[in-house]
């Protein structure tokens, strides 16, 4: 999928990102100024450490529960022209800031959670160029099939001559400079986002990841590795190490990039990269509607179109229709929803019903409930509320929300075993 045009970007949260840019260890963002890996703590709860600080290490397997808090090293580059520097710092510091607060679990009422992913840049690469009138920079890699679905070269990324733009040189060799894939190798980049004009030129996924497989035990598959980004470009070769690559669309705001990000996370759970994830995720995400309700698909993204929906005539049933036949779904219940559809959408993007649904999203696999069954409550639009101002386009107060019910640090749900269920997030980093 790629990021459709706005040209009415959001700009209020600037003061407060800011303020969480300061705060996450992201000020400024004065092109050239890296974080600097050696400053990686030897602190075994954060991740990169001293001793771990690759996508991918085996580490990361060995110590997901004891981690605390993950300080990913982001990559950014723009290509965007005419969009003014200040609204690109915009962009990266409230971003950072909206993934924070998403990280915090059930941060909706606890005001005490921290956030796991803190997000640090290490380098702000500007490649526009002034001169140029078109929306964008020459220098984005490019397919040279004009015709291309999706046309910008993401194994163009991974070539010498973007090293040079790159500009890290190699501590080895300062006659030349470090390729991404080696950055990645070294721990120096942990994730890259490139910002962009989304013009009739520019055909970009909206994130990509190449992803190692592991099966039930955790366990990495020597040579196997799936596309688990929201698409994938098939010409990037296969480096070792996951990276996601994440395209910001200048002209729209947070709520529009979290969206991506958050696809790319259901895709991660489609590709199952990661066995135990995509077991759960599905569940979480009502990605099981065919076995629970025996619907003829698996989730509601098959609601596309006019004239297909879901009707809640009371909390408690769901009316759905595919534009031809009816299921009325009695006793529904609602678990955590998907990207395009909280827990009471009736159709994909919306965010504005007020009719409330049983649903279980903030006590899934919890067991609050009489009995030790996960407690019902009438949901609504209201529960996300408080996030509108901060991720206000595409899905992004709903994904704020979402995002913190997951099982995040300290996590109280239970997994098939009876066990505390892993921490998610660490899963963006296998």
């Amino acid at each position: 999928m790629t990021s459709q045009p706005n040209t009415a970007p959001a700009r209020r949260f600037v003061a407060l990102g800011f303020a969480l840019g300061a705060l996450l260890g992201t000020p400024g963002f004065a092109a050239g100024t890296d974080t600097d890996p050696a400053s990686d703590p030897a602190e075994l709860t954060v991740w990169p450490n001293q001793t771990s600080r690759a996508n991918s290490d085996r580490w990361l397997v060995e110590n997901h529960d004891r981690l605390r808090r993950m300080n990913p090293r982001l990559l950014v580059i723009n290509f965007a022209n005419r969009t003014p520097r200040p609204h690109l710092d915009f962009l990266v510091t409230n971003l950072i800031a909206a993934l924070a607060e998403g990280s915090r679990y059930h941060g909706y009422r606890d005001s005490n959670a921290p956030p796991f992913l803190n997000y640090r840049l290490f380098r702000f690469v500007d490649l526009r160029e002034p001169a140029n009138p078109k929306a964008n920079s020459s220098k984005i890699p490019k397919k040279p099939d004009p015709a291309a679905e999706f046309n910008v070269d993401y194994e163009g990324f991974f070539s010498d001559a973007f090293a040079a733009h790159l500009g890290v040189r190699d501590p080895k060799d300062a006659s030349r400079c470090l390729r991404l894939d080696e950055l990645v190798e070294r721990g120096d980049v942990h994730e890259v986002w490139f910002l962009a004009d989304h013009d009739e030129t520019l055909r970009a996924f909206e994130c990509v990841e190449e992803k190692p497989q592991y099966d039930e035990q955790f366990q990495r598959h020597p040579t196997k590795f799936v596309q688990a980004g929201n698409g994938g470009d098939d010409g990037q070769k296969w480096r070792g190490r996951s990276v996601r690559i994440g395209f910001v669309n200048v002209t729209r705001g947070i709520g529009c990039f979290l969206e991506s990000l958050s696809h790319s996370f259901e895709g991660t759970a489609h590709s199952g990269a990661i066995a135990y994830f995509t077991k759960y995720f599905h569940e979480f995400g009502g990605f099981d509607l065919d076995r629970r309700y025996g619907l003829p698909w698996d989730s509601f993204y098959a609601l596309w179109g006019e004239g297909k929906g879901v009707e809640y005539p009371d909390p408690r049933t769901a009316v759905v229709t595919d534009g031809q036949r009816i299921w009325r779904l009695t006793n529904y219940v609602a678990f955590g929803g998907n990207v395009h559809f909280p827990p009471n959408g009736r159709r994909h993007y919306d965010l504005e019903n007020r009719d409330p649904v049983m649903a279980t999203i903030e006590d899934w696999r919890i067991g609050s409930g009489p009995g030790g069954k996960d407690e019902l409550k009438a949901w609504s639009n209201a529960a996300f509320a408080k996030y509108r101002e901060q991720a206000p386009d595409c899905m992004g107060p709903w994904l704020i929300y979402w995002r913190q019910n997951f099982p995040g640090l300290d996590n109280r749900q239970k997994d098939d075993a009876g066990k505390r269920m892993k921490n998610w997030w660490p899963f963006l980093f296998y």
